[in-house]
């Protein structure tokens, strides 16, 4: 899919002229799998529009055990930035998982296009609101569910990733 399609579709869809002049300051790029966006414990100032391909978030500990918070299959916009950094630094590393075509954009840059365009306002405010639904929707199921519970949850949730991504992902996606 390319930006504008994806910018014009959707919850809040952008009209077509706004879509067009937003998308102009993306930056697009194709990424092969294993790619890593962002590194935890490192700078990303990055806010990031998966068109197509999948990518993980996922968080790694001193013993090098790694859980996954989060499992993107394009088109969708990646966890934005403020969700994904503390004091402009990485929490967890995001990698494609496979060949993907990425939007990217510096986050400064949005934030500057949000306080003087409504349009782009409204729609990264949209993308914040879903963001915060998924997580909040996430942790219920992790708090709530028993493990076969969780399962179905996910495929309900998210019908297309069980084919999609690897099933230790998967699992500690799901806890």
């Amino acid at each position: 899919m390319d930006l504008i399609s994806f910018l014009t579709q959707g919850e809040t869809p952008m009209p077509r002229a706004a879509a067009a002049e937003f998308a102009a300051l993306w930056a697009i790029r194709r990424v092969l799998p294993g790619t890593p966006l962002s590194h935890q414990g490192e700078a990303d100032t990055s806010e990031y529009v998966l068109l197509n391909g999948r990518a993980d978030l996922t968080i790694g500990d001193a013993d090098g055990a790694i859980a996954c918070v989060g499992l993107f299959a394009g088109p969708c916009v990646i966890t934005p930035n403020l969700a994904r950094t503390r004091d402009g630094n990485a929490y967890a590393t995001l990698e494609v998982t496979d060949e993907a075509l990425i939007a990217e954009m510096d986050s400064e840059t949005l934030t500057e296009r949000m306080l003087v365009n409504e349009e782009i306002r409204n729609w990264a405010n949209a993308v914040l609101r879903q963001e915060i639904q998924r997580k909040a929707d996430r942790e219920w199921a992790l708090a709530s569910l028993k493990g076969a519970a969780r399962l179905a949850w996910f495929r309900e949730r998210y019908p297309a990733h069980e084919n999609g991504f690897a099933h230790g992902l998967i699992a500690s996606f799901l806890g």
